[in-house]
């Protein structure tokens, strides 16, 4: 369940970013989106993984 909503988390920020990036067409603008981006996936990914039971 975790997963599902940080999914769904991840999806609906990066459909707020796209409309933001295509609304507002700055180069400075799309470059921090698609580093936030980026490290938002990179959370999400490292985050979401199965952790070892002790």
């Amino acid at each position: 369940m975790n997963r599902f909503l940080a999914l769904f988390a991840f999806v609906v920020f990066a459909i707020f970013v796209g409309i933001l990036a295509f609304e507002v067409p700055s180069p400075d603008l799309v470059i921090v989106i698609l580093i936030t981006m980026a490290l938002l996936a990179y959370d999400f990914i490292t985050s979401s993984q199965n952790e070892p039971k002790d």
